[in-house]
């Protein structure tokens, strides 16, 4: 495990986000989900390690509300437009003009409402564990802050909440912050809005994945789109399947990006 210490540190909007910058060559941003960190996310499932194996530079970082970031209390904060500009202003700090953009779950949300926003900032978009519910539908439920602000975990009795405040409570997380961030992230983008992406996008959903909604339905929407089914897998272990490795090594190579 990384030592969370050897984490480096910028404001945005009044607020510390948390980051790592690692390896040479191309860069590559890597955005993570809810109620995750850039360990669990991206670390700790060989994400870096097999990037960087590539020859690229991996910057990822953790959002607000998670891991070593500033953790504020009110849903407004946690809009996926205001998250995408500590992105944006991330790459700022490292004076990086632009570079292919992964999110997983909400990170992928938060992606792209980058490429929506920052579109310059963006060569390419990975869009892993999020499908049409971008767009429709509901992916997290809101019954999530509710568990969070449960007195225990006894008390939460819907399955989903009852798996994400385990997690919470097992990594040490600002409970009150992810509840915030349930309430203020859950945006979606409208059928114009993602007919407004153009770049390069990969879209990777598990085929048992019931948070996503269908891969095909959002790729049809975007006007480059893929997509790449990673077969047996639910939301969670999705992250981490060689099949969606190998799905996005592919890209990036197709792309030259």
């Amino acid at each position: 495990m990384r030592d969370i210490a050897t984490m480096l540190h910028f404001d945005h909007e009044g607020l510390e986000i948390a980051y790592v910058d690692e390896g040479e060559g191309e860069p590559i941003l890597l955005i993570h989900g809810f109620g995750s960190n850039h360990q669990v996310n991206w670390v700790g499932t060989g994400w870096v390690d097999l990037l960087k194996r590539q020859g690229r530079r991996v910057i990822a970082f953790d959002n607000r509300g998670h891991g070593q970031s500033s953790k504020p209390h009110v849903p407004d904060a946690y809009h996926p437009a205001r998250m995408a500009g500590d992105a944006a202003a991330l790459l700022d700090h490292l004076r990086i003009g632009s570079a292919p953009v992964m999110g997983y779950s909400m990170g992928a949300r938060i992606a792209a409402f980058m490429a929506l926003d920052h579109p310059h900032r963006v060569d390419a978009l990975i869009l892993g564990g999020l499908g049409i519910h971008l767009v429709r539908g509901e992916g997290l439920p809101p019954t999530i802050a509710q568990a969070m602000e449960a007195p225990s975990l006894a008390d939460v009795h819907d399955a989903m909440g009852r798996m994400f405040r385990a997690f919470a409570d097992q990594t040490g997380s600002d409970r009150r912050a992810l509840a915030a961030c349930i309430r203020g992230s859950r945006v979606q983008l409208n059928p114009a809005e993602a007919a407004r992406i153009v770049q390069p996008v990969l879209v990777a959903v598990g085929t048992r994945d019931p948070i996503a909604g269908s891969a095909r339905d959002l790729a049809d929407l975007l006007p480059n789109a893929s997509v790449l089914d990673i077969p047996g897998r639910d939301h969670n272990p999705a992250v981490g399947d060689k099949v969606f490795k190998q799905g996005v090594l592919a890209f990036l190579a197709e792309e030259a990006v």
